[in-house]
């Protein structure tokens, strides 16, 4: 292959990535490569433009990089924001994944961050990125796209930063839950893994080989965390145990409803009459 066609390829290369759609340069990177090939054929000696290559050549890099410009921009920008919606999320950049690497709730320097906070955080990013349609429009798509995600999916992705070991990592979530169905079925010896419907809350929080190891695991937890981490999971399994005692016994539950509900309007009449 010639240097000339060497050269041609490389251009190719940075305006023909098709995995970069939607946008035609080939995103942020594209951009960076067809312009320092610019820079680079800019560099050259002048010579007759019409009889160097690399001069005409140069021309035409030019024009398409002026041509892009404004939209390479607007996805540079794009990307800057998408830098800050991870830093947002507090998204991890690297950490290994070890059996031994088990979050201690009791130590409150691994766990600093709230469900709340993030929520905070992201709302108050949401409200600050405000693009323009027409000036900028992928900055617009990232933030329509974001929006829609968020009030769509962000109240169930946000329980992450609540439960201590569970990473707020779609990938290492998938692993952690993958390891811990491929250990039930390991210390059951049988292919379904219906246990951890029930009991898979706490086995998230302790993995030990032994009972002697869950014990001393469980042991280090203090009463008032245990309690408060209690009354939360009662509150999440509420819903779940109702739908169960209704396709079980649905006359027996919804008699109950009704019985709680006249309780209730006794309760509210009797004050009613006191404060009369």
């Amino acid at each position: 292959m010639t240097v000339e066609a060497q050269i041609r390829a490389a251009i190719r290369d940075c305006v023909n990535r098709t995995s970069r759609k939607p946008f035609n340069l080939g995103g942020i990177q594209g951009y960076q490569q067809l312009s320092a090939i610019g820079e680079i054929l800019r560099s050259l000696p002048c010579r007759a433009i019409d009889t160097d290559y690399l001069s005409i050549l140069s021309v035409w890099v030019d024009q398409a990089l002026i041509n892009n410009l404004s939209v390479a921009s607007d996805l540079e920008q794009a990307h800057q924001w998408l830098r800050q919606i991870a830093d947002c999320l507090h998204y991890p950049k690297y950490s290994k994944t070890c059996k031994d690497d088990v979050t201690n709730i009791t130590d409150a320097s691994n766990s600093p961050l709230t469900s709340f906070q993030v929520r905070r955080e992201m709302e108050e990013l949401l409200e600050q990125f405000q693009p323009d349609p027409q000036h900028h429009p992928a900055q617009f798509a990232l933030k329509k796209k974001l929006q829609r995600l968020w009030h769509k999916y962000g109240t169930n992705l946000l329980y992450c930063y609540d439960i201590p070991g569970l990473p707020p990592d779609n990938l290492k979530i998938e692993s952690l839950f993958s390891n811990l169905r491929r250990h039930q079925r390991r210390i059951s010896g049988r292919k379904s893994t219906a246990e951890l419907r029930d009991f898979g809350q706490y086995q998230v929080l302790f993995i030990a080989e032994n009972e002697k190891q869950l014990l001393e695991q469980i042991q280090q937890v203090p009463i008032t965390e245990y309690k408060i981490q209690r009354r939360r999971l009662a509150m999440a399994e509420a819903p779940r145990q109702q739908k169960r005692r209704l396709h079980r016994n649905p006359v027996n539950t919804i008699q109950a409803l009704v019985n709680q509900h006249q309780q209730l309007l006794t309760v509210l009449e009797f004050q009613a009459l006191n404060t009369n």
